[in-house]
C-alpha cells in the first residue's frame, strides 16, 4: 500500500511541476508564440533562400558557360564564401545590431532576412550542383534548336535540376528550422527563447526544455518523412 501511495505521490509531483511550468499563468502561450515564429521564419527564409540561390546559381553557371558577367560572378562568389565561412549567429547579430540598428523593424522580419540570406548561399550551391549534374549535351541540343541561354535554362535544365535537388532542398529546410533557435540571441521569441522565458519565471528548466525538444523532434521527423516520400516518388517517376 505504501508503494502505491509513493507512486501516486510521484505522479502528482510531476503533474504539479508540469502544471506550474507550462499551464499556470498561461505560460504555454509562450510556446505557441515561439512555435508560430519558428515556422514563419523558417518558411519565408527558405523561400528567400531559394530566390537568392537560383539567382546566384544562374549567374555563376552563365559566367562558366559564356565567360560574361565577370564582376557579378565575383560578387556572388564573395557572397557565398563570406556567408558559408561565418557563423549564422554572427550574421544575425550584424544584421540586427549593425544594419538595422537605427531602423524600427519587426524582429521576425530581421530573422527572415538573416536566415534567408544565409540559406541562399547554401541553396545556390545545391542548385548549381543540380544544374551541373545535367548532361552537357542537353544544353547543346537546346542551342541547336535555336534556344537562347535563358530558354535552355528555363525549359530544359532548370526543371530537371529542380527535380534532382528537391530532397536536398527539403533537408535544407529541416536544417534551417533548427537553426532558427539562435534567433533567441537577438530577442526573437522562437521555441528556444520561449523555454528560456518560462524557465526564468519558474526556475525549472526540465519541462520547458523537454517540451521544446519534443516539438523540434516531431517537426524534424515529420519533415524528414515527407522528404523521404518525395525522394521515393521522384525516383519512381
Amino acid at each position: 500500500m505504501d508503494i502505491l501511495f509513493d507512486i501516486w505521490g510521484f505522479f502528482v509531483s510531476i503533474w504539479d511541476n508540469f502544471y506550474y511550468s507550462v499551464i499556470y499563468d498561461n505560460r504555454y502561450k509562450f510556446i505557441i508564440e515561439g512555435l508560430c515564429n519558428t515556422i514563419i521564419i523558417a518558411f519565408f527564409a527558405v523561400l528567400l533562400g531559394i530566390i537568392i540561390g537560383i539567382f546566384v546559381a544562374i549567374v555563376r553557371n552563365y559566367h562558366d558557360k559564356t565567360n560574361k558577367l565577370k564582376i557579378l560572378d565575383k560578387l556572388v562568389k564573395l557572397y557565398v564564401n563570406v556567408i558559408r565561412g561565418t557563423p549564422v549567429i554572427l550574421q544575425l547579430m550584424i544584421i540586427y545590431y549593425v544594419i538595422f540598428r537605427s531602423v524600427d523593424i519587426n524582429i521576425v522580419i530581421v530573422g527572415i532576412l538573416a536566415f534567408g540570406i544565409n540559406s541562399g548561399a547554401y541553396v545556390s550551391e545545391i542548385i548549381r550542383a543540380g544544374i551541373n549534374s545535367i548532361d552537357k549535351g542537353q544544353m547543346e541540343a537546346g542551342y541547336s534548336l535555336g534556344f537562347t541561354y535563358s530558354k535552355v535554362m528555363k525549359y530544359i535544365l532548370m526543371p530537371q535540376a529542380i527535380k534532382n535537388i528537391l530532397p536536398a532542398l527539403g533537408n535544407e529546410f529541416i536544417t534551417l528550422l533548427k537553426e532558427t533557435s539562435v534567433g533567441a540571441y537577438i530577442g526573437i521569441i522562437e521555441l528556444t527563447k520561449a523555454s528560456d522565458i518560462i524557465a526564468s519565471r519558474t526556475y525549472d528548466y526540465f519541462f520547458p526544455l523537454i517540451i521544446i525538444a519534443l516539438i523540434y523532434l516531431v517537426m524534424t521527423l515529420g519533415l524528414s518523412k515527407l522528404v523521404n516520400i518525395m525522394e521515393v516518388k521522384l525516383n519512381n517517376d
